[in-house]
Order: C-alpha cells, then sequence, then structure tokens
C-alpha cells in the first residue's frame, strides 16, 4: 500500500515529485537501488521539495538534501560533496525550471 504522506506530496507536485524522487535513485547517495525498489527515494524527495521555496541557488539546495540525508539516515551518513552536489544541481535544474513554467 502506498504511503499517504508521499500521495499528498505527489499530489501536491507532480511530475516534479517524480523526477526528484528518480534522480535520488538514480545517483543513489545511501546504496539503497536494487532497481526494483524505485520508490525508495519517496520519503526523501517529499521533504526536500517544501524546503525548495526558500533556496536561492545550487549551494541552499545542496545544504538542503545534506541536511535531509541526515535526518533520514543519520549523521554518519558519507558526505561526498561531489556526489550530494551533483544532485543539488539536478535538483536545482528541475525547480527553477518549474518556476519558470509557472
Amino acid at each position: 500500500m502506498a504511503n499517504p504522506a508521499n500521495k499528498e506530496a505527489r499530489d501536491r507536485y507532480g511530475k516534479l515529485f517524480d523526477d526528484v524522487s528518480a534522480l535520488l535513485f538514480r545517483h543513489d547517495p545511501i546504496g539503497i537501488n536494487f532497481h526494483t525498489n524505485t520508490d525508495e527515494y519517496d520519503p526523501e524527495a517529499r521533504t526536500i521539495l517544501p524546503r525548495l521555496s526558500q533556496c536561492q541557488s545550487e549551494a541552499d539546495v545542496l545544504r538542503v538534501v545534506i541536511e535531509e540525508f541526515h535526518r533520514w539516515f543519520g549523521d554518519d551518513i558519507r558526505e561526498d560533496k561531489v556526489g550530494y552536489g551533483s544532485i543539488a544541481t539536478e535538483i536545482w535544474q528541475l525547480w527553477s525550471g518549474q518556476a519558470e513554467a509557472r
């Protein structure tokens, strides 16, 4: 059964929710991509997206992504700035494109 909070986020953010979840799954910073569990990063996408409205730059998105991964997986996560930097860049591009479309 689908998580109601994820469904609510998907309803609110639409394709952006799916795109952010998919890019997290593709980058797989935690190593939980087993190719069949494509919704594995839905919770992280759900908590990152509402915070993007306060972001002014990729650096802000990077901070949000790292904070959310710490929240979900603990303070001892591997903080590979290069990997998270790529994630932040892609999320910023998606978010910026979404804002321009409005």
